[in-house]
């Protein structure tokens, strides 16, 4: 069996500057650039976004931007399937796939087996079920299960509905049914993955860039981006528009916030988001990490050279 194929993967908290390390990357080691983020895979939704623009890609290819329109479900297993494609096709040319998240399920989808046991849950889901059961009993939640999860309904007794509700909430939020997850777990990953990390130790600089940001994006263009896709009939219960930056400026196109009320909601969200991201970054072993005050993009790319090539 051949060698895996080697990807870079960098990461990091939103605002901290991943798009110009990749972009840098790409152009040292001869490569192209793949975006694992959920959000930018929605056309029209640029600017809220942060989506890299024509001009900042430099020349160099990127993937996995505007796959569907803001109405349509895209789901992790659907990243899988087109990370997969992209990465095959980007090293089948000779080139270094780089991926640039983004959103923490996408990446751990590429660098580990696909156990999507402890996705993310849907709690409205869930209770509707809960309402369902205590209306009609637990069989038509297990005949429901055995239709998408034969393996996983034929283990769990029809009375044993927490599992049977787990089992559909998870196949509901990925896509993927539960005996899948399980049949992965004992595999490894199909790459050989260098995972960098982008981080502000100085947690206020990051907070006073992401505010930055936010500021930047309002006078880009950020009201009438979210007009324009209301306009075009996407209302705010799609997942795509309660995304923080759109769900924000949807309440203050309908009265429910002034304007400044709904950007320094932005702010706040993207505040938190940071926070959580870097939360979940840290429990990840695997991740060399650079603090982007302390070191220069020389010394960065010298080392993720180095972690290319095997060198610790």
């Amino acid at each position: 069996m051949g060698a895996k194929p080697k990807i870079l993967i960098i990461v990091g908290p939103t605002a901290v500057g991943k798009t110009a390390l990749s972009i840098a990357c790409a152009k040292e080691f001869d490569g192209e650039i793949l975006s694992a983020d959920s959000m930018q895979i929605y056309r029209g939704m640029d600017i809220g976004t942060a989506k890299i623009t024509p001009e900042e890609m430099a020349g160099i290819p990127h993937y996995g931007l505007d796959l569907v329109a803001p109405d349509q479900p895209f789901t992790v297993v659907e990243f899988k399937a087109y990370a997969d494609r992209v990465i095959r096709d980007i090293e089948a040319r000779g080139k270094l796939p780089i991926i640039v998240g983004g959103t923490m399920l996408y990446v751990k989808a590429l660098i580990d087996p696909m156990d999507f046991t402890e996705a993310k849950e849907d709690p409205e889901f869930r209770q509707q079920l809960w309402q369902q059961a205590e209306e009609h009993g637990g069989e038509p939640l297990h005949k429901q299960l055995q239709e998408i999860d034969p393996v996983t309904a034929e283990r769990l007794h029809p009375n044993d509905v927490k599992r049977v509700i787990r089992a559909l909430e998870v196949h509901h939020v990925t896509g993927v049914p539960l005996s899948a997850s399980f049949a992965n777990q004992a595999s490894e990953g199909p790459y050989d993955p260098v995972l960098v990390g982008l981080n502000l130790e100085d947690r206020q600089e990051l907070y006073d860039r992401i505010n930055r940001r936010v500021d930047i994006m309002v006078g880009q263009g950020l009201l009438a981006e979210v007009k324009t896709l209301l306009a075009a009939g996407y209302h705010r219960e799609l997942q795509s528009m309660q995304a923080i930056g759109y769900k924000e400026i949807v309440d203050h196109l309908e009265g429910r916030l002034t304007l400044q009320e709904a950007v320094e909601a932005v702010k706040q969200g993207s505040r938190r988001y940071a926070k959580r991201q870097l939360s979940w970054w840290r429990r990840e072993e695997r991740i060399h990490w650079f603090d982007v005050q302390s070191t220069n993009e020389p010394e960065r790319l010298r080392k993720i050279r180095n972690l290319l090539e095997g060198i610790s």
